[in-house]
C-alpha cells in the first residue's frame, strides 16, 4: 500500500528531504506538491534513485507517485566505491560565507535561501570541513539567527565554525556569538589556502 507525503506549502528543500526520508522504510510512495519547482526536485530526486515515478496533476497540485527499486548487491558495491572514492578526493572542503542572504537582489528572498541551503547541509554529503563568516556573514552565527539551530548542528557532527573577531566587532556583536569560535585573519588565511577546494555562498 502507497503512503502519501502530503508536502503541499512546504519550502525547498523540505519536500526533496522528506521524500527521501521516507523512502528510507516506504516501496511505495505519493508526494504531493503545489508548485512545479517541488514536482521537478521530488521527480529528479526519484530519478536519480533509480525509482519509477509518475506525475499526475489534479487541478493546482501535482501527485508523484514513486515505486521503488530495488538495488542489487552489485550496484550498492559500486555506490559504496562510488561515496568512498568521492570521500577520498574531495579534500578539505572550506565554505565561505560573507553575507546574511543568498545571492543580489532580494534580501527577503537571499534571506530565505540562506535558510534552505543551511538546512541542506544537515543532510548532504560531504559537508563542509570548516564554515567561516565574515562581514555581514558573522550575523548568522548570533544569537536570533534564523540558521543558528543548524549552524549548531553542524558544529555537533564536528564541522569547524569560524566567525571573523574584527567584524563582530565592527557590528558590535561580539557578545551575542551563539555558535564556532571567534577567529582572526590569520586563522581564516591559514584555512582558506591549505584548504583542497573553498566554495563561497
Amino acid at each position: 500500500m502507497s503512503k502519501t507525503l502530503d508536502a503541499r506549502g512546504w519550502a525547498c528543500p523540505k519536500p526533496v528531504l522528506e521524500t527521501k526520508k521516507a523512502l528510507q522504510t516506504e516501496s511505495m510512495l505519493t508526494v504531493i506538491v503545489d508548485n512545479r519547482a517541488a514536482k521537478e526536485n521530488v521527480s529528479r530526486l526519484a530519478d536519480k534513485a533509480g525509482h519509477r515515478f509518475q506525475v499526475e496533476q489534479k487541478e493546482e497540485d501535482f501527485y508523484i507517485h514513486i515505486e521503488k527499486s530495488d538495488v542489487s548487491p552489485v550496484h550498492e558495491e559500486a555506490e559504496k566505491e562510488t561515496e568512498l572514492d568521492i570521500q577520498c578526493t574531495t579534500g578539505k572542503l572550506v565554505l565561505y560565507i560573507s553575507s546574511d542572504t543568498v545571492g543580489q537582489g532580494s534580501d527577503e528572498l537571499g534571506g530565505i535561501l540562506m535558510r534552505a541551503f543551511m538546512h541542506t547541509f544537515m543532510e548532504i554529503e560531504p559537508r563542509p570541513d570548516t564554515i567561516i563568516f565574515m562581514n555581514n556573514g558573522v550575523k548568522l552565527a548570533v544569537s536570533g539567527s534564523p540558521v543558528l539551530e543548524d549552524l549548531q548542528s553542524l558544529a555537533n557532527e564536528g564541522v569547524e565554525i569560524l566567525v571573523c573577531g574584527t567584524c563582530l566587532n565592527y557590528f558590535e556583536i561580539t557578545d551575542d556569538v551563539s555558535v564556532g569560535e571567534i577567529s582572526n585573519a590569520y586563522t581564516i588565511a591559514e584555512t582558506l589556502l591549505q584548504a583542497d577546494k573553498v566554495v563561497r555562498l
